[in-house]
Order: C-alpha cells, then sequence, then structure tokens
C-alpha cells in the first residue's frame, strides 16, 4: 500500500467573525496539522504548507494543506 505524502484541514469560520477569531482559527489549524503529522511519523518542519482561502456565501474557508516526501518534490519541481 503506497503511503500518504499530503493532508488537508479545512475548517469555515463566518465572514463576519472578528479578525481575531480568525486568526485564532488559523493557529489551531496549524498545531492540529503538526500535530497529525507527529502522529504519523512525519517531522512538521520537513513539510511544506500551502493555505488557500476560499469565500462561500457567509462564509470564508480556510485549508491548510501539508506535503512531504514524493508529494514535496513535486510540489518544489512545479514551482522552479
Amino acid at each position: 500500500m503506497a503511503k500518504h505524502t499530503q493532508a488537508h484541514l479545512t475548517r469555515a469560520v463566518d465572514r463576519t467573525a472578528p479578525d481575531g477569531l480568525k486568526d485564532l482559527t488559523r493557529k489551531k489549524m496549524e498545531y492540529y496539522m503538526g500535530a497529525k503529522l507527529i502522529e504519523i511519523g512525519v517531522e512538521p518542519t520537513s513539510a511544506v504548507y500551502r493555505w488557500t482561502t476560499e469565500f462561500k456565501g457567509t462564509k470564508e474557508v480556510y485549508t491548510c494543506s501539508a506535503y512531504w516526501g514524493d508529494s514535496k518534490a513535486k510540489l518544489q519541481e512545479g514551482s522552479e
């Protein structure tokens, strides 16, 4: 079975929420992603992270993506 080389975490926040709550949500996501990577045996500092924000109706949808191994190499190859 192939090993996973990427992970994604998504959270939605109300657009009218205070900026402090939005920042806190992103920090929590970053912490949780790091914990999950440790749980599966990946060093969080070795992964590459990408953030996206989408606007859907009255919500802002944040997605934190982490890439390591083959996915990290492909991502870095594409950005050169």
